[in-house]
């Protein structure tokens, strides 16, 4: 992933500060799918964002350039709703870049809509920033 990164934007990838501990429940969710014992596709969600700790954020959702085009992406992304809803929380965010069209067109086209940019990259004028509602589970 971090190699993708730096191909489609330069330097060293993703420099963003992640704690792994942040995916650990009941505070994140990581979720990775493999295809015949290979890791393929993957994502998770950690509590916080910009309405407080009823946001999660989508961090390091990737699919593995071998595996695109089969529907993990969308796969990856059901279960981090499912799992996020579960959790309590009421919205997801994110922010990808526009070096990601296809990642761009998979949010907007899952209900993601544009809000005010949030977080380390909010600075960054090829940042697009992301949100969607979920629906309680219950």
């Amino acid at each position: 992933m971090q190699a993708e990164y730096a191909r489609r934007y330069g330097g060293e990838g993703d420099i963003s500060p992640i704690d792994l501990h942040q995916f650990d429940p009941p505070n994140g969710y990581f979720a990775m799918i493999y295809v015949d014992d290979v890791p393929a596709a993957m994502g998770g969600w950690r509590r916080g964002g910009p309405a407080g700790e009823t946001d999660a954020e989508i961090k390091r959702m990737y699919v593995r350039p071998a595996f695109a085009r089969r529907g993990l992406a969308r796969t990856v992304l059901a279960e981090l709703e499912r799992s996020a809803a579960a959790a309590g929380i009421t919205r997801l965010v994110l922010e990808t870049g526009t070096a990601q069209p296809e990642a761009i067109a998979l949010y907007l086209s899952s209900g993601y809509a544009e809000v005010a940019k949030f977080g380390f990259y909010a600075a960054y004028d090829d940042s697009v920033h992301l949100a969607k509602s979920l629906s309680p589970v219950g």
